[in-house]
């Protein structure tokens, strides 16, 4: 196993058996590096075990594939394990009888966690700790729960902690733009994992340069439309939706993401007082918004068919229509094929896809072995830029073989990838079949993915971090990385904005690797003591707000039609995770929909059915099929909590002020079957 001079030169610390994390540019070997360390520490430490945590589920399989099984397999046990594998259920068991555990960051938090002796582990039956992407061990991020384990155990005395190793190609700033506080994050990170130091190439940077040779950036910048009659129609019908509403206080600056806030932030404040004009005005007002960022990055078609369905889809489910919905509809009705007429004029179809066709074409006229990756915001704009290039007639005829790739995680826009579709879709762009991805952030990070000469960012508003990663993809020889992006939109000022924190991150690392070494550990002490005194006054915080009211006291309201529909007393919890209700009442408020088909399988659960507001059919959340038992799962974003002091809204469970018990089985089983339980005993 041979490592590249400049590989060598970075983990030698890590050899010796120090903490640190790894700083090479995607491409540049750090996984393979951090196989070489794990041989090492297996080789030379007495019981050794390694755990190789990542943050994304394919990445347990190709670093498995990859890296790990091609060198250490013959020598030593390696699972691989993700949140499908049957494996998680009996952790403790395959931590004790393999050597190198390879899994996702939350499979371990969640054994790290558990009570049940088959499935809990502790960090001290490790010796050494390989964190992937390991910039992402900051705030409530999984990496940094678990970390913050390990500097708890590690400041109060306690023996026995992994070695640790991280891997990144960009810590990043954390959002800051000074100098000082670019270098303050770098440390945040070093501190959270326990570094020593943080390494990159220094002597051997020629060698670096040749494995890993920068694309050529080119800023494809194309002028606004001259005349854009749709666009001008969508903002029509929102102006006489402001004008019906009749809120002030809102500004008219459609199409832009300042604009989305302020609706989401009405529609909240609606629902919470009770106005559903308001609150439904905001709704519809965000979808038009949606519709014209849309038009601004894809075709007027795909943004005329995203009313269209939601319309649509609106129609099929909505009941107990008032005057608002009434209106809303009427107005979308009125103008529907006026919108369809003038989204079918080319003339006025967005110049961002001539440019983003002319860059295309390009790269792939000029090879037969041309490979792409196409960056897109949203699942939907990748979904409507497939649409685009598999009917465009230039782009077939260059051979072009484009995909989709999307992140595994269900969202409300179009439809998610199960693990299986991605890792065949990865698959077929290595070995050739595809040669054009369209993906969102997903493929930004770790995938192990065919060398591409052309990388293109298109639309985009994201971080340095992201920047970096999204280029490091282009790493065929003369490759391009190529940036559209409107004369006078945001796009353009961030992705320079990214380019000046990209500077001021290297600068900020180099000025963390040139400090005196007792200045920097005692830096390191002072930022990991800070965090756990913070950490415990935030979860006092979190106690104390929990505890506010007592659960009877608050009460659920359909957060559409402002129907009470329970108590927080009626609610109970399943591993921390699913919040039901076990109110035998309460399937009177609620009526079921379609199947929920979940590309995962759980231990005690399955999905059921979507379960839906009686009275106007709002949505809730399903049905889990719990040991046999079914039970209404609540999402807490779709209802309005009343207390007694006022109304409020929250998206997560975990911000709600009152405490919910834990679910019991065996009591709700009793309680719901007495009478055939009677029978049998």
């Amino acid at each position: 196993m041979n490592l590249f001079n400049y590989q060598t030169e970075v983990i030698q610390p890590a050899l010796e058996g120090k903490n640190i994390i790894i700083w090479l540019p995607t491409g540049g070997g750090k996984t393979r590096a951090a196989v070489y360390v794990a041989k090492r520490h297996l080789e030379t430490r007495a019981n050794a075990k390694v755990a190789v945590l990542v943050n994304k589920v394919h990445l347990v399989d190709q670093h498995y594939e990859k890296e790990f099984k091609p060198f250490l397999k013959m020598a030593y046990r390696i699972a691989h394990i993700s949140g499908d594998s049957d494996q998680k259920e009996f952790f403790t068991s395959v931590v004790q009888n393999h050597d190198i555990i390879i899994c996702t960051a939350q499979i371990l938090e969640n054994a790290l966690n558990n009570t049940e002796k088959e499935k809990h582990v502790e960090l001290t039956d490790f010796t050494l700790l390989i964190i992937d992407e390991c910039h992402h061990t900051q705030k409530d991020a999984v990496y940094n729960k678990i970390m913050e384990r390990y500097v708890s155990r590690k400041l109060r005395g306690l023996g026995g902690l992994p070695q640790v190793l991280g891997l990144t190609a960009s810590p990043g700033t954390g959002g800051n733009k000074t100098f000082d506080g670019a270098k303050q994050h770098v440390l945040q990170i070093c501190a959270n994992l326990d570094a020593s130091a943080i390494m990159s190439c220094k002597v051997h940077v020629e060698d670096l340069e040749k494995k890993v040779p920068k694309p050529r950036k080119q800023y494809d910048i194309v002028n606004d439309r001259e005349e854009d009659p749709f666009g001008d129609k969508l903002k029509e019908i929102m102006r006489r939706i402001h004008d019906y509403m009749d809120v002030d206080g809102i500004s008219r600056a459609f199409g832009t993401q300042d604009y989305e806030q302020e609706v989401v932030l009405l529609e909240k404040t609606g629902a919470e007082e009770g106005n559903r004009r308001t609150s439904q005005c905001a709704l519809h007002l965000r979808k038009y918004n949606d519709a014209l960022l849309i038009h601004d990055t894809v075709r007027m078609i795909d943004a005329f068919r995203v009313l269209e369905d939601y319309y649509s889809g609106q129609r099929s489910t909505r009941m107990g229509l008032d005057h608002t919905d009434r209106y809303l509809f009427t107005l979308f009705k009125e103008h529907e094929q006026e919108l369809e007429q003038l989204a079918e004029l080319e003339c006025f179809e967005n110049p961002k896809l001539a440019v983003l066709e002319s860059t295309l074409l390009e790269q792939f006229v000029q090879k037969s072995t041309s490979r792409g990756i196409l960056f897109s915001k949203t699942r939907t704009s990748t979904h409507c830029l497939h649409d685009w290039v598999r009917s465009n007639p230039r782009l077939q005829k260059v051979g072009i073989q484009a995909a989709i790739l999307t992140g595994a995680g269900i969202s409300n826009q179009a439809g998610h990838m199960t693990q299986r579709q991605q890792k065949n879709t990865i698959q077929d762009f290595r070995n050739g079949h595809l040669n054009l991805l369209i993906s969102t952030s997903v493929a930004e990070e770790g995938l192990d993915i065919r060398e591409c000469n052309l990388v293109v960012r298109y639309g985009l508003i994201t971080n340095e971090i992201a920047m970096k990663q999204a280029s490091g993809r282009a790493r065929a020889s003369n490759s391009v990385y190529s940036v559209v992006a409107s004369q006078r939109g945001p796009e353009l000022r961030k992705e320079k904005v990214n380019e000046c924190l990209e500077k001021l991150m290297e600068r900020a690392i180099e000025e963390v690797q040139h400090m005196a070494p007792r200045e920097y550990m005692l830096k390191i002490q002072e930022l990991q003591k800070e965090a756990v005194i913070m950490r415990r006054l935030a979860e006092e915080k979190v106690q104390g707000k929990r505890r506010r009211y007592e659960p009877a006291a608050v009460r659920l309201y359909c957060r559409r039609c402002q129907t009470a529909v329970c108590h927080g007393s009626d609610l109970q919890v399943i591993e921390s995770t699913h919040y039901v209700n076990v109110n035998p009442h309460f399937e009177i408020y609620y009526i079921k929909g379609g199947k929920i088909i979940i590309d995962r399988k759980f231990e005690d659960w399955e999905p059921g059915c979507k379960i839906s507001c009686a009275d106007c059919g709002q949505e809730w959340g399903m049905e889990m099929i719990y040991k046999g038992v079914f039970l209404p799962n609540l999402a807490i974003k779709n209802f309005i909590l009343e207390t007694p002091d006022d109304r409020k809204s929250t998206k997560k469970w975990k911000d709600i002020p009152f405490l919910v018990s834990d679910f019991d089985y065996v009591q709700y089983c009793e309680r719901k079957f007495s009478d055939s339980l009677a029978d049998l005993f």
